[in-house]
């Protein structure tokens, strides 16, 4: 199963229209998370003293841990955000504080390091951008650290078009361009 994690919110997203034909090529079953449709708890003192109860307990049967399991299980990862203000969509990040779950994407080893216990194997992040001043450090960068060191995804790949608003810019060239390095570089096999 590929989960899609949809942190486009524009109806013509060009980072969406990428994403596509990502999991076009991948060829499997998809399960969509369209961050802009979620609703997610605020997090207060409250709802951390709750979670963090479930979590003691190993009471993981709360609603709340779908989408970490759906995250533990998925068996490739597409991640479809926007390069904002030198990051992603916040949407994004509250999605990342709601699947760090410890206990299902990842525990501690007995030193105190992250040990990740997710099963994907891949990961691809896919990112548009106006302007060309695109650090990875801010946007990827962070995805890649977490996917690495707590999900245990080893393999994490960054897919991009930038320079999409600049004046002058060919952006139906960009976007056709990163299109077809996408149909050179993912590979269809159900077994990543």
């Amino acid at each position: 199963m590929v989960l899609f994690v949809n942190a486009c919110v524009r109806t013509d997203s060009r980072t969406r229209m990428i994403a596509e034909r990502v999991l076009e090529k991948l060829e499997d079953e998809i399960k969509e998370v369209r961050l802009s449709e979620v609703e997610f708890p605020k997090t207060d003192e409250r709802f951390l003293k709750y979670r963090d109860e479930c979590i003691s307990s190993g009471n993981y049967g709360d609603p709340y841990f779908d989408y970490a399991r759906q995250f533990a299980i998925a068996d490739t990862i597409v991640i479809a955000a926007p390069y904002w203000d030198l990051s992603f969509p916040a949407v994004l990040k509250q999605y990342i504080e709601h699947i760090n779950v410890l206990g299902i994407t990842f525990e501690y080893t007995a030193e105190g390091f992250p040990k990740g216990l997710c099963r994907a194997k891949k990961l691809y992040y896919v990112m548009t951008a106006g302007g060309s001043y695109v650090p990875e450090e801010f946007g990827f960068g962070y995805i890649a650290a977490l996917a690495h060191n707590f999900y245990g995804i080893d393999d994490v790949e960054l897919i991009k078009a930038t320079g999409l608003d600049i004046y002058g810019a060919d952006t139906e060239a960009i976007i056709d361009e990163c299109i077809a390095e996408v149909d050179c570089s993912v590979k269809t096999d159900r077994k990543l």
